[in-house]
């Protein structure tokens, strides 16, 4: 029997982190790994005191065919990506995120505002496993250094 790497290991954890989803749409799981220690676990969902669209039965971007990565204002999981609640755990039960690795599983494509918030906790690794199986990574300090508003100000 071969063992699973410790990346394939912390993205297997991802994907169970996703089940406890409450998004419709996507389930994306986000584990925060120091030093092969688990720092934090999050999944995308309605903030905490408010209702889900599992709750309610339907999901409002799909309802106004709302595309994938636009008008996320529109979305009860605003703000609550996995990413970021697996930042936010940690910061609520004290765990330092600095220096340290985010596997996510679930997604296509890690959003801005998670990016930022990524970059903010001073994670030092992104890895992404897309639906297809694709894996992604990323070291934010090298390569997150332009802002989209930038990127497209370079296109004109």
């Amino acid at each position: 029997m071969e063992r699973p790497s410790w990346d394939d290991y912390f993205l297997n954890l991802a994907k169970v982190v996703a089940t406890r989803s409450s998004c419709l749409r996507r389930q994306v799981g986000a584990v925060i790994v120091n030093n092969k220690d688990i720092v934090s676990t999050g999944y995308n969902g309605s903030p905490q005191y408010q209702k889900n669209c599992i709750e309610i039965g339907f999901c409002y971007r799909d309802l106004h065919h709302i595309p994938s990565g636009t008008q996320l204002e529109r979305c009860r999981a605003v703000g609550s990506h996995a990413e970021s609640n697996a930042i936010a755990l940690a910061a609520r039960n004290g765990h330092a995120t600095a220096g340290s690795t985010i596997f996510i599983s679930g997604h296509e494509f890690v959003c801005y505002q998670c990016k930022a918030q990524i970059a903010n906790a001073n994670i030092k690794r992104v890895v992404l496993e897309k639906p297809d199986g694709t894996i992604m990574e990323w070291v934010p300090e090298r390569d997150w250094t332009v802002h989209p508003i930038d990127e497209e100000s370079d296109s004109c």
